[in-house]
């Protein structure tokens, strides 16, 4: 089977996953966002220690899986961000009493934040179904039009000594796909104030790419290609999702500012 082949047999199953688990919420949807923040966590530690050959025992794990628990027993989101907070000190005095890199605490703030982020904009109502589908909108939009925008018109480097095949002309494309598609997502499902989305919209899609920068930053500082081979023809989840989950959290915070932590998709998408 060909690379491509891969890619798309992959894509096909990951995205029909997604949308089945997003269509279901709730539970099934926080089951779906634990294992992406632990599979964030396990490629982010794989590529520090491979780097550094350091490790702080499997405290690391147990922080994560701490995690885990909490975000599928669905504590009240401050809750939540409160656990991480200690996590998260807990990690960093561990490696700092050990006199190695904080790499593993900066990984668990940042796969605990995605799967936090994505989960409590799902929740388990109307409003969350919306709120995610309309970030997978945007972003994936934004990928799609990057990619093939980029490819036409060509032009000057976005950010080449971090990823070198990404073009200026392409972030602008993947931007102005990432509104359209956001505003045809509002009007399907009956939005209101269209132009608050469109400007939503757009912040996303620029938070993505530089979120899509930001996991290429981190590869190349380890020295890694791809995150890890979990996906065939793909690489790792941290390759797939590193613009989801940073737009996701912006999204979050958004709506967090609009209607409160626990429900943030009701100050964006009210039923």
């Amino acid at each position: 089977m060909s690379n491509l082949q891969q890619r798309v047999i992959s894509a096909i199953v990951m995205a029909a996953v997604t949308l089945v688990l997003t269509w279901l919420g709730g539970l099934p949807f926080r089951l779906f966002c634990a294992a992406i923040a632990a599979l964030i966590f396990y490629e982010w530690t794989r590529m520090s220690r491979s780097a550094s050959g350091a490790r702080s025992g499997f405290l690391p794990e147990a922080l994560i899986a701490v995690f885990v628990v909490a975000l599928i027993a669905g504590l009240p989101a401050l809750w939540l961000l409160l656990v991480i907070a200690v996590l998260a000190a807990i990690a960093a005095t561990a490696t700092s009493i050990q006199g190695t890199a904080q790499w593993e605490a900066s990984g668990l703030v940042y796969a605990a934040l995605s799967g936090l982020s994505l989960a409590y904009l799902r929740g388990d109502n109307h409003s969350g179904l919306i709120a995610i589908l309309f970030l997978f909108a945007v972003v994936w939009a934004t990928d799609i039009a990057a990619y093939f925008v980029g490819r036409a018109v060509g032009g000057p480097k976005l950010a080449p000594s971090i990823s070198p095949g990404k073009t200026q002309s392409g972030a602008l494309g993947g931007a102005v796909g990432g509104v359209v598609a956001g505003l045809l997502l509002a009007i399907v499902t009956g939005a209101g104030n269209l132009v608050m989305l469109g400007v939503v919209a757009l912040a996303l899609s620029v938070v993505s790419q530089i979120g899509d920068l930001f996991e290429s930053w981190v590869k190349r500082r380890h020295g890694c290609k791809d995150s890890s081979n979990l996906i065939p023809g793909h690489g790792g989840i941290m390759d797939r999702v590193d613009g989801l989950v940073a737009a996701a959290f912006t999204l979050y915070v958004i709506g967090w500012i609009a209607a409160g932590a626990d429900h943030p998709a009701m100050g964006l998408f009210p039923n």
